[in-house]
């Protein structure tokens, strides 16, 4: 399972401009906001972008500078293979150390949904077992059964983190995560193509017409 919300891109306006710097081409610039204040690239705009971004990465630079920041709830397992991406991330997650003990364990804190229906009863029955450890531990603060939490948690463990990346990490997470074996790789590479010009900006980036 993997979930993104409060999705939000920047600087689109500023990257374009400086994706002109190179030649002076400021005048041929025919891009400007709509009327619900969304910056709109006109042709000239979107046609030198793509051109950049089909050269390779010594000419795309300007992807870097469009910004973008969700908050991605994913299991555990998932958030060990995105750390591969430490360059051009910055990532604030809500806090195990901290706030383990803070609720009860239910089912929808983790990630059950390729789960056979053996192992999912199973499973239910381990949540069971670590509510009660939880509740053990909030009757005396005994570290030991702290340690018992954050040692027995499962990697299905769903995380809500707050991320911010740019276009080119995008690229590069889509063209090398979208055939993974993990659905949750799935789901966000179909999000990244539903951000403004992605289609046509990271599909140049491998030479490609995403549809």
């Amino acid at each position: 399972m993997l979930i993104t919300d409060h999705i939000c891109v920047m600087n689109l306006e500023n990257a374009m401009r400086g994706a002109r710097n190179p030649l002076n081409s400021w005048a041929r610039c025919d891009s400007d906001y709509n009327a619900a204040g969304e910056y709109v690239l006109g042709k000239n705009d979107l046609d030198l972008a793509v051109r950049l971004c089909r050269a390779g990465s010594d000419h795309r630079k300007f992807i870097r500078q469009i910004l973008v920041s969700m908050d991605i709830t994913a299991p555990l397992y998932w958030w060990k293979e995105f750390d591969t991406y430490k360059v051009g991330t910055v990532a604030n997650s809500t806090s195990t150390m901290h706030k383990i003990h803070a609720a009860p364990f239910t089912l929808a804190d983790f990630s059950t949904d390729h789960m056979t229906p053996a192992s999912l009863e199973r499973f239910e029955e381990f949540i069971a077992y670590l509510e009660q450890v939880r509740l053990r531990y909030l009757d005396g603060k005994d570290r030991a059964h702290w340690y018992d939490l954050i040692q027995l948690l499962p990697a299905s463990y769903n995380q809500m983190r707050t991320v911010s990346l740019n276009y080119e990490v995008l690229a590069t997470i889509y063209f090398a995560r979208r055939n993974h074996k993990l659905a949750e790789w799935h789901t966000l590479c179909d999000t990244i193509l539903t951000l403004p010009y992605a289609k046509q900006l990271i599909g140049a980036c491998g030479n490609e017409e995403l549809g």
